[in-house]
């Protein structure tokens, strides 16, 4: 009645057999015209980056993207798998610079923007037959002839009526703001990025005192010397120290040090870390932080000492904590979040002191040149010999490094582009609450927490191979046009635009009100064209205009863990702010395959 089953059977074999089979059949392209006119099972398949080879993490994601839209399309309904390819951004430029052999922003415009940009697009979808190849060969269902790729002008054209309708509303704005920097790529990263890669490292830890010139209230230094202790994992940022911040409601002490005769204050509650035994410090005094509130002192270093009106100071903040250092705290405000917001309300200006590449400047001549983690121990040296190190240890712990360049981040104050999105907390969350998530505390827990503090998302990156931010600025910057088409920049021009990469858009400018405007220069993080998937690959609404409902939102998406902050986050946010509602319905959610070392595997290691 059956066939006898060899026992010889190879099972690679049978499985190219069967992959012959849907190939000389067309199977899956019949799947597809079976089921015209059908209910439409929307899914959406997020965008990897061409510029490197699949690996084990995709194949477990694009396992679990085939078995969904399999199983929709056998209950008979028509289920598009269209795939899509991320091709701007730093993994690209990576490459186009080694091969260029340019080593920074730099030598990029040197080269000619219009070069750089070109080689990228000529190199992005080197790999585009490889994922092509191990797609198939796995098994999986996809449409590759339909694809939708993010260099494409009408995906571009997509992004820039989001970003439009972001602008309308009022959530895009330019402003001063702390962030990660990645020095290697000269560019600002956005918050989730900058936690995607953290390392335990050792750092300086050191205690500085600081000379106060006007005493405490209730204290009698009988001509004695008062500092007050401040502590720091960062000696470079002392250059940029321009306030010290006391909590208004810790209990504060003034000591005299049995050793060396100096009196120091500091938080009570630190006492036993700086002083082993009762026995080596007499108390003279106590107050609250907000008695110290006004005091001046002498500048650490003389940088900014003639050019920073209202600085060196004791400033009040609740943010200050006797959880470790001293109870005051070292404030930069180039170089630290709560530091520029306290030194802003108190009317404190900012004063940055490094380049492009986080090295110091002219401003510091000492080490002009020298990157500013590297001048750490040159500058504990200098402490020293000045007689203001008062401690010096190291210190372990985790910090964000660049997820592209596995190089150090740099939070400073940068001027960039933000989307307002702290005021959509609640609407976030709730929409989130609708969606049904596999695993269900990865929505609750995860997901949930990650929506309840998100932060205004810098959009913008001072890069060159990307979508454009369309903003077209008054020569004496006081106006600003926002640009949603392609149609609107040729009507404000008066030219024909056929491609909206920057090395094309940065040539157009337009006469408005008797004043000329250019481009902004900033292209867009290509997190945010991502979001915009379910729209620009439709090039809506220039197209379909009036079918948004076929294909938003999404019934299925599925990616690994790493995307609670990246595509699940980007979508989500962009879906709200844009429609009110969540952009998908159910999520499933894969855990991370690791490598040998047990890393994360990724495309860049």
């Amino acid at each position: 009645m059956f066939k006898p089953v060899s026992s010889k059977l190879s099972f690679p074999q049978m499985e190219e057999d069967v992959l012959r089979f849907w190939q000389e059949n067309d199977t899956f392209k019949k799947s597809i015209a079976n089921r015209q006119g059908a209910k439409e099972y929307v899914f959406y398949d997020g965008p990897p980056f061409a510029t490197g080879l699949p690996h084990y993490g995709h194949l477990l994601a694009g396992t679990i993207k085939d078995i969904a839209p399999r199983y929709q399309t056998m209950r008979g309904h028509a289920v598009e798998r269209r795939f899509g390819w991320d091709c701007h951004g730093l993994p690209i430029e990576a490459l186009a610079q080694e091969k260029l052999g340019l080593s920074g922003a730099a030598d990029i415009v040197a080269k000619g923007i219009d070069v750089f940009n070109e080689t990228c697009r000529s190199m992005v979808l080197t790999y585009v037959e490889e994922w092509r190849k191990t797609v198939t060969r796995m098994g999986r269902w996809v449409d590759f002839d339909n694809d939708y790729k993010t260099m494409d002008v009408t995906f571009m054209e997509s992004i820039w009526w989001v970003f439009k309708q972001l602008w309308d509303q009022g959530r895009v704005y330019k402003s001063h703001r702390i962030m990660p920097y990645s020095w290697k790529l000269n560019t600002p990263l956005s918050n989730f990025e900058a936690g995607s890669n953290y390392q335990d490292v050792q750092d300086p830890s050191i205690t500085v005192r600081v000379k106060l010139t006007q005493l405490p209230p209730g204290l009698a230094a009988g001509g004695v010397p008062v500092y007050a202790l401040i502590w720091t994992t960062t000696p470079w940022t002392l250059y940029g120290n321009l306030a010290i911040c006391a909590g208004p409601d810790i209990d504060y002490v003034a000591v005299r040090d049995l050793a060396d005769k100096n009196i120091y204050v500091l938080a009570e509650a630190r006492l036993p870390a700086y002083y082993k035994k009762a026995e080596q410090y007499e108390q003279l005094a106590s107050f609250k932080g907000a008695d110290l509130l006004g005091l001046p002192y002498e500048p650490i270093f003389d940088t900014f000492k003639d050019d920073a009106p209202g600085a060196f100071r004791v400033l009040n903040d609740g943010f200050v904590s006797t959880e470790d250092g001293t109870g005051f705290v070292h404030v930069a405000p180039a170089f630290g979040e709560d530091d520029f917001r306290v030194c802003k309300a108190a009317g404190i200006p900012l004063r940055d002191y490094l380049d492009d590449v986080c090295a110091f400047t002219e401003s510091v001549p000492e080490y002009h040149g020298v990157f500013c983690k590297d001048a750490d121990k040159q500058i504990i040296r200098s402490l020293k010999d000045s007689g203001k190190l008062v401690h010096q240890s190291t210190l372990v712990h985790s910090y964000p490094f660049c997820p592209r360049t596995d190089t150090p981040l740099i939070y400073r104050a940068i001027e960039a582009w933000y989307v307002r999105v702290e005021d959509l907390h609640d609407q976030l969350a709730a929409n989130n609450d609708g969606v049904h998530w596999v695993p269900q505390a990865v929505g609750e827990k995860r997901f949930g927490n990650w929506l309840k503090e998100a932060k205004d998302w810098n959009i913008s990156r001072n890069r060159f191979w990307g979508s454009c931010i369309p903003v077209w600025v008054s020569e004496d910057g006081k106006d600003m046009v926002c640009v949603g088409s392609i149609a609107e920049l040729e009507k404000l021009s008066g030219q024909q635009v056929t491609d909206i990469h920057k090395h094309h858009v940065d040539q157009i400018t337009f006469q408005l009100n008797g004043k000329t405007y250019r481009r902004t220069p900033e292209v867009l993080d290509c997190w945010f064209e991502s979001g915009s998937m379910p729209y620009a690959q439709q090039h809506y609404p220039f197209e379909r205009a009036d079918e948004l409902d076929k294909f938003f939102p999404a019934d299925f998406i599925a990616e690994g863990l790493d995307q609670t902050r990246g595509w699940f986050y980007t979508l989500m946010l962009l879906g709200t702010a844009l429609f009110g509602k969540s952009p998908y319905k159910n999520v499933i959610v894969n855990g991370l395959v690791l490598a040998e070392d047990g890393r994360k595997m990724s495309k860049r290691l």
